[in-house]
């Protein structure tokens, strides 16, 4: 069997125009524009640059966003109060942590805390149990990615 060559970047190009669209509609209708909250603890190069990619593409389709930095020696309960700070901010549509965190925090614990209405990596234990019972949820990005690709192309 030939295999097919799929463009990635012609379909994210294609995604990210209608979510541009669908943005600027609940806008037009009067609704807030929606907000993400991203916490990045410590100084590892790569969740930094993972954390400009997605609010970059946040901007690009008209969500606005905002990165909140923290020490890696930041304590797991000052951690979990940022976190209910957050998740009880009306402002605040959506909210990711990005992993991995220091050692001395438990990122289950972390995940668990994040309101599963806001978890847009879908990393909440409601969110995994959905998503396994084939209910609607916020599923992580890569699984949500490809199962895109997927309905997009039917390959």
């Amino acid at each position: 069997e030939d295999a097919v060559v799929i463009s990635g970047r012609k379909l994210a190009r294609q995604i990210r125009q209608e979510a541009r669209h669908e943005v600027q509609q609940w806008v037009a209708a009067g609704n807030r524009r929606p907000h993400l909250s991203v916490v990045l603890v410590g100084e590892n190069p790569a969740s930094h640059s993972y954390v400009l990619n997605k609010t970059k593409a946040a901007a690009d389709v008209g969500i606005s966003s905002e990165t909140i930095l923290r020490p890696a020696s930041i304590t797991e309960e000052e951690l979990l109060e940022l976190i209910a700070k957050l998740n009880s901010d009306t402002a605040v549509d959506g909210l990711l942590v990005q992993l991995p965190l220091p050692e001395h925090i438990d990122e289950r614990r972390v995940c668990n805390a994040v309101s599963p209405h806001k978890d847009v990596d879908g990393f909440h234990v409601l969110n995994v149990g959905r998503m396994c019972l084939d209910q609607h949820s916020m599923l992580p990005a890569t699984p949500r990615g490809v199962w895109e690709i997927i309905q997009r192309t039917g390959e």
